[in-house]
């Protein structure tokens, strides 16, 4: 036998060996493990600040949105569905709500001073339109707008009414890990951010998916639908106030039984507070033990922190809030399960106190503006197989 070839393959399967020892050695080893906060945080509210209701339940969002507003002191006094068995399911997480008759007796109601919705994609933008207009603030789930002419009418509408129109981009106020990077961030932790990226792959469930859900025109196309959290989030941390995309792409490349869908991603942007990346997809393998294995990497001047939101496979740490840092000073592995989440406490606060300390109404429509432009200008991503 050649040496040469026999001392090659005797490389190459001790390297093999090696790089396999690599993956199942704990990321960070050596890093200092810690809670966030030895206990949870809880935060004293005097409840029923608000009285709030439900109008659309199209998508299951709307259970952890109910939960964040009460948090925060409001009182659910009402839901209106057209589909029963939605309104069935709603009803069975919170059994004390009223059922009301129709959308109307709810959004003419001057008792109730903020109206929720997880509808359609399609639908929810006419919706907050009129919910402004009835003199009411409004909490929608993303993708709280889905076309450019949308945005135009709703921020229209909502500079004429002074109302609120607040989009739950929950990868980031839904996730403790995620709330806990913010505050470090602001504490100098990694120095100045210089760019964000984001991965975001979710699990298709064919069986569950209703027809809306594949087709474009509905649900806005996979940048506008799932990227609108990743892009409030690279806006947050970076503290870009004007962005611009440099690039994006949009793909279908495994499943062509629905032609009007989307299954792939991907963005580059670039602001005046940093750089960004983003990818998101529909390709969570049915092995994982969560939907989607949600990373959020922040690059610091500094150090930097990743954020594993939902699952974290090598380290062995169960569940989601993960975060692990790098600075000048340490390594740390952070558990973030006993932080709070404050977003429904703000924005019960900003409803009675007409301030913006949850979000700012303008970030809230220009990460949804820049989902929109990525979207409308994408190029296809084809794959030749």
């Amino acid at each position: 036998m050649n040496y040469n070839n026999q001392h090659r393959r005797s490389f190459l399967k001790n390297a093999t060996k090696a790089s396999g020892a690599m993956m199942m050695m704990p990321l960070f080893a050596g890093a200092k493990e810690v809670k966030s906060s030895l206990f949870p945080k809880k935060v004293n509210f005097q409840p029923n600040r608000i009285r709030f209701a439900v109008i659309n339940i199209n998508h299951d969002h709307i259970n952890g949105m109910v939960r964040a507003v009460v948090r925060g002191g409001g009182e659910l006094v009402g839901v209106y569905a057209k589909e029963p068995e939605l309104l069935a399911g709603f009803t069975k997480a919170f059994p004390n709500c009223p059922v009301a008759k129709d959308e109307k007796s709810l959004l003419e109601d001057n008792t109730i001073q903020l109206i929720l919705s997880s509808g359609i994609p399609d639908e929810r933008a006419s919706l907050g339109i009129r919910v402004m207009q009835n003199g009411k603030d409004y909490l929608t789930d993303k993708p709280g707008i889905i076309t450019l002419e949308e945005l135009a009418e709703v921020k229209r509408v909502q500079k004429q009414t002074k109302r609120i129109y607040m989009i739950m981009y929950s990868e980031r106020l839904e996730n403790k890990a995620t709330t806990k990077a913010g505050d470090l961030i602001k504490q100098g932790a990694i120095g100045q951010v210089i760019q964000t990226v984001n991965l975001a792959p979710h699990r298709m469930k064919i069986p569950t998916r209703p027809d809306w859900f594949f087709d474009k025109k509905r649900f806005g196309g996979i940048i506008t639908d799932i990227g609108s959290h990743q892009f409030d989030q690279y806006l947050y941390f970076t503290g870009s106030t004007q962005a611009q995309v440099l690039m994006s792409q949009i793909g279908n490349v495994h499943y062509p039984q629905y032609p009007l869908f989307e299954d792939f991603g991907d963005v580059m942007l670039s602001g005046n507070g940093g750089a960004g990346y983003v990818r998101v997809d529909w390709f969570t393998p049915d092995g994982l033990d969560t939907w989607g294995d949600g990373r959020l990497t922040i690059l610091g001047t500094e150090g930097y922190i990743e954020v594993r939101k939902n699952t974290d496979i090598l380290s062995g740490h169960k569940g989601g809030n993960h975060l692990y840092m790098a600075n000048n000073k340490e390594m740390i592995y952070m558990d973030c399960n006993n932080e709070e989440l404050p977003f429904g406490r703000l924005l019960v606060d900003d409803i009675l106190n007409r301030t913006e300390t949850a979000m700012s109404q303008a970030h809230c429509f220009l990460a949804t503006e820049l989902a929109l432009i990525a979207q409308k200008n994408a190029k296809p991503l084809i794959i030749k197989k």
